[in-house]
């Protein structure tokens, strides 16, 4: 169950840890994360691992719920085997980017 804090608007916050398994290096698995989320209003950060790619979601619940959504397909290219989700208490992030 994801932890939550009331954003300045009254909306719930939440924080995701994403791991993301499977042919999702080479195939600009963390660009189109990075529009995805930014898309969404979120804010965290994306990076490759030796076991594929570790993203942060940070904001809304639906938002974050969305994003996570999404890494179960990935884009076109991607061919995704597993997504663990961790849930984190909410850390003020701003903005989204790409780590390398």
């Amino acid at each position: 169950m994801p932890q939550t804090e009331r954003g300045p608007s009254g909306s719930e916050t939440v924080r995701a840890r994403v791991h993301i398994g499977g042919r999702v290096q080479g195939v600009y698995f963390r660009a189109s994360a990075s529009r995805e989320a930014s898309s969404r209003g979120l804010a965290g950060w994306v990076r490759n691992t030796a076991q594929g790619v570790e993203a942060v979601f940070e904001g809304p619940a639906a938002a974050v719920e969305s994003a996570i959504a999404w890494c179960h397909e990935g884009p076109p290219h991607a061919v995704v085997e597993s997504v663990e989700v961790r849930w984190e208490a909410p850390g003020g992030l701003q903005g989204f980017r790409i780590r390398h």
